[in-house]
């Protein structure tokens, strides 16, 4: 009985999933209706024309989508691609190629130099990478898929106030599948909120213009609470026994650094923690025969950026080979 009850809920799937498909409208006349909304969201219908007058389904974005990465990574093997020596090599040849502007944006943000080009790093590998994807065809073929249709059309609208603004042109205006643009893979609303013009040339480019990138990233990040009296974390062992109970990224674990000492926890290295008034919680990613660190405040700021704690512990690595110099 078991069974046949299984086999009936899979045919009402299947047949719920063929008469949504049915009244589905093709694209091009949902195409239709994104403009009619965009023309009551303010855009005048001539730009709305101009806009989408050459915009097609990418098949390939669905399928990103779909099948993004389900193959369970270790840190380690995580690490090993996110920052071989390589980049960070690169990474300290750009460090010292745009000191001068990198140190302005320093002192105007606060947020150390060495995490700007992290991230930089990460997104783009320096900018190098940034998406071939025409940016309005990208989000009108994902909020047509369905499954974040609200989400991808609040960043089509905001991908058009982008181009309405002037800050790049529709032939420039290209991105991720995703609707990811420029170095620093910002999402329209990010760009909205972050970007920035640091030399004031009236455009906010975060595609051509590295002083922007950098002002951008370092803007996101203090609107988001850094602290560059800080740094993001350390790596530490733990005694034998240890309540793996408290690693967790819950704030009711955050314990000071005093405590921590307390219960054992000490550097990687074996010596006592640093005699510092911070506070800190202690994350294992791979679970306690992995990597243990204690992560500060600005790793939660990181974790703003990108919801992974494997993400935030490469730009924190990242940044601490940076500032060791290899």
């Amino acid at each position: 009985m078991k069974y046949i009850v299984v086999l009936l809920l899979l045919v009402l799937v299947l047949v719920n999933g063929q008469v949504l498909a049915q009244n589905k409208p093709e694209f091009s006349i949902y195409v239709e209706q994104l403009k009619q909304e965009a023309i009551t969201q303010g855009f005048s219908a001539e730009f709305v024309e101009q806009q989408f007058n050459d915009v097609q389904f990418h098949q390939r974005a669905v399928v990103a989508d779909k099948n993004q990465p389900e193959t369970k990574l270790t840190l380690d093997t995580y690490l090993s691609t996110r920052v071989p020596d390589w980049k960070v090599q690169k990474a300290l040849s750009l460090l010292a190629q745009h000191r001068e502007v990198l140190a302005k944006v320093e002192q105007q943000f606060g947020v150390q130099a060495r995490f700007i080009v992290a991230l930089w790093a990460n997104e783009s590998n320096f900018g190098t990478y940034m998406g071939k994807y025409p940016v309005i065809s990208s989000l009108a073929t994902m909020a047509y898929e369905g499954r974040r249709e609200d989400f991808f059309k609040k960043q089509l609208f905001a991908a058009l106030t982008i181009l309405q603004e002037g800050h790049i042109s529709k032939e420039q205006f290209l991105g991720s599948w995703a609707g990811a643009m420029g170095q620093s893979q910002f999402i329209p609303t990010s760009f909205l909120a972050y970007a920035v013009d640091f030399d004031r040339d009236g455009k906010k480019d975060i595609w051509g213009n590295t002083s922007d990138v950098f002002a951008s990233i370092a803007n996101f990040l203090k609107s988001q609470g850094w602290n560059d009296g800080q740094t993001w974390g350390r790596q530490v062992v733990l005694p034998s026994g240890f309540d793996m109970a408290l690693a967790s990224l819950n704030k009711s674990n955050k314990r000071t650094l005093a405590q921590w000492q307390a219960l054992g926890v000490r550097r990687y290295s074996g010596e006592d923690l640093p005699d510092v008034d911070i506070q800190a919680l202690l994350i294992a990613p791979d679970g306690e025969n992995g990597r243990i660190y204690l992560a500060y405040d600005n790793f939660d700021t990181l974790m703003k950026w990108n919801r992974s704690s494997y993400f935030g512990v490469a730009i924190g690595y990242l940044s601490d080979r940076i500032k060791k110099g290899s």
